[in-house]
């Protein structure tokens, strides 16, 4: 008999190969007919698996979070079957589950179109509707192989002769249709339920290969319920009002073009904004007791083998060769640059801790296809980092760092943050007893945070490659969450380049090295900024704060006197002279995100007053000019200016 232990830490006896089904009937027919899967151990599987061993089991109900991404799997099979039965010919490869959704790639001489959406996902409910049960099946190489060929499904074939010849091959059967899979399953397709709906499709080459055929890659979304999947159609319809890359043509912010993939051509709006931003966090480094420096661009390769970078990051460098056959790279990192200036002259314990920070302008090599706006871009400039302290000091630094992020987060409208701590990965460098210190320093402080009552979680095996990390991520306006600041231990670097100080003891001892940055990327954080506030920024940040627009040309000297005066408070103005209607000059600037327009007829400019209109407001309030411009003046000063900071 094997002993099965389930949640409430009850107990209970059973014959080796009992399945969970028949566990969960034994208890409950209710109970087995709203179970969709089960939880060995902590895994996730299909509930009609024998059970051989002891076990801890959970019974996984379609409410369980956990089947969420079942019903998403499901949906993909059940979405593929469709297809078939619509396209007669038509191949599968992959379909995989991924965030807020699914996709399926298929191989067909015509490309599907969202044209095609309407039929396929009528078919889709009329296959769940079916309710056909999920059932596992373990087949040989030889007759799966045999199957696909016989069906003409040649992909299949490729990636059946990929498996290992060790590893279980399963197929998975709803009705007549099957499907080569991992698992596990919902127990039929009825489970899947109607919240799904495809989303776009789009062209996607067979492995990721330029040179196989290209396929049409179907995206698609589940939920459990209609409520959640109606939430998050409304959060992308949202998305796409909000998306930066429209906001920041219309706002006149910055542009691309094919010369310069993944780099960013910033207007004088939008660099004002960008240089807003670093003042903001030059103000606030400086005020924690940060030092600013600037390290090179381009750097021998010799430094990145010493740090790892060569071994570990190559394929995401830009490498370059020079006539004397000297190899160099742009810098990816800032951190090797920063361990230089921390070894320039001899350090004493009681310079520690050492706090180097620099606004770096990185590149790192990212796939074409990768790039988005300024979200995801190749040459960026990030608010770094590196503290050089002593091991224990690690703790007090890092929630010093910590209570900063938090700080500046809640400056910018952030107050909704998770923060999780991200463990060693496979690909690393350094000792195992480097990796425990490092682990357990990020563990206690992510200790500390759990009990203030924070948000926190574990990455496992997300960390750098040369230390853990704290990962911090916002959530902005409409829900979405953007991984932004991080807090790395690291044990490794500054040993690698030979750097130390002398101890309190005379001794030459090796820093630790702690990697921050806040904003992360500056480019990223701009175009998250301009997402959450959908364009509308506070007045500190605009880059365009007023705009001054006159009715009639009576009121064109009285303008250029409330600009001037504007000015002089360090209030960023224009005047709109134009002859245009006032209708037509407060829609253009409205479109362009402009905060305050002060709106001048003939009325104002004989009594010196203005006519105030906030964007996003129909209402124009008549104020004196001396009243309007010491508001906007005061209103304008950035949050940290304001506290006396």
């Amino acid at each position: 008999m094997i002993s099965v232990t389930f949640p409430d830490g009850a107990q209970r006896q059973f014959a080796p190969g009992v399945s969970g089904f028949e566990i969960a009937k034994s208890i409950s027919p209710s109970l087995a007919k709203r179970t969709v899967a089960m939880a060995l151990d902590g895994a996730v599987v299909d509930l009609a698996d024998p059970i051989h061993q002891d076990a801890k089991i959970e019974f996984v109900s379609r409410e369980d979070p956990r089947a969420l991404e079942l019903i998403r799997h499901d949906c993909a099979h059940v979405l593929a079957e469709a297809v078939q039965a619509l396209y007669p010919g038509t191949q599968v490869t992959i379909g995989p589950v991924i965030e807020n959704g699914f996709y399926y790639d298929f191989y067909r001489e015509t490309p599907f179109t969202p044209d095609d959406f309407e039929a396929i996902e009528k078919k889709m409910r009329e296959l769940i509707a079916r309710d056909a049960p999920f059932t596992k099946e373990v087949w040989t190489r030889a007759d799966a192989i045999a199957h696909f060929e016989k069906k003409g499904e040649a992909f299949k074939v490729e990636l059946v002769e990929t498996i290992p010849a060790e590893q279980d091959l399963k197929m998975y059967r709803q009705g007549d249709w099957m499907d080569l899979c991992r698992g596990p399953h919902m127990t039929s397709t009825g489970k899947i339920g109607p919240a799904f709906k495809l989303m776009k499709v789009a062209g996607a080459y067979w492995r990721g290969d330029s040179n196989r055929p290209m396929l049409s890659r179907i995206y698609g979304t589940a939920f459990a319920k209609q409520e959640d999947l109606d939430a998050y159609l409304k959060q992308i319809e949202e998305a796409e009002r909000r998306d930066h890359r429209r906001l920041g043509r219309e706002m006149d912010l910055f542009h691309f073009q094919e010369e310069g993939p993944g780099t960013v051509f910033w207007h004088p709006k939008g660099w004002t904004l960008f240089q807003a931003l670093i003042s903001y966090m030059r103000r606030r480094q400086q005020a924690s007791g940060y030092i600013e420096v600037n390290t090179p661009q381009v750097l021998d390769r010799a430094l990145w083998e010493t740090s790892g970078h060569w071994q570990t990051y190559r394929e995401n460098m830009f490498v370059t060769q020079t006539e004397d056959e000297r190899v160099f790279a742009l810098k990816p990192m800032n951190c090797p640059g920063h361990v230089q200036i921390f070894k320039n002259g001899l350090k004493s314990y009681r310079d520690l801790p050492m706090k180097i920070a620099e606004f770096g302008i990185v590149h790192r090599y990212e796939p074409s296809g990768a790039l988005h706006g300024v979200m995801r871009v190749r040459a960026f400039t990030q608010d770094d980092a590196h503290i050089f302290c002593t091991e224990d000091q690690i703790m007090d630094e890092a929630m010093k760092v910590n209570d900063l992020i938090m700080s500046i987060y809640k400056d910018f409208g952030f107050e909704d943050v998770v923060v999780k701590l991200s463990t060693r990965p496979e690909k690393r460098v350094g000792s195992d007893d480097a990796w425990d210190k490092a682990e357990a320093a990020l563990g206690r402080v992510l200790d500390v945070l759990t009990e203030r009552g924070m948000k926190t979680g574990i990455n496992p095996g997300e960390g750098a490659f040369y230390g853990p990390k704290l990962e911090y991520t916002l959530r902005d306006a409409i829900g979405r969450e953007w991984q932004c600041g991080t807090t790395q231990v690291d044990f490794n670097l500054p040993g690698r380049f030979g750097a130390f100080y002398i101890s309190a003891e005379s001794e030459k001892t090796t820093p630790v090295m702690v990697h921050r940055a806040m904003f992360g990327s500056l480019e990223r954080f701009t175009g998250i900024l301009i997402e959450h506030y959908a364009g509308h920024l506070p007045l500190w940040l605009s880059p365009l704060q007023v705009v001054v627009a006159t009715i009639t040309q009576e009121a064109d000297d009285y303008a250029m006197e409330v600009v001037a005066a504007a000015r002089k408070l360090g209030l960023r103005v224009e005047a709109d002279l134009r002859n245009e209607k006032i209708t037509y000059k407060v829609r253009e600037h409205s479109l362009a995100k402009v905060p305050v327009l002060l709106v001048l007829g003939k009325k104002e400019a004989a009594e010196r007053t203005i006519s105030m209109r906030r964007l996003g407001s129909q209402n124009q309030t008549p104020m004196t000019l001396a009243d309007a411009l010491a508001l906007l003046s005061s209103e304008a000063v950035a949050p940290d200016v304001q506290r006396g900071e």
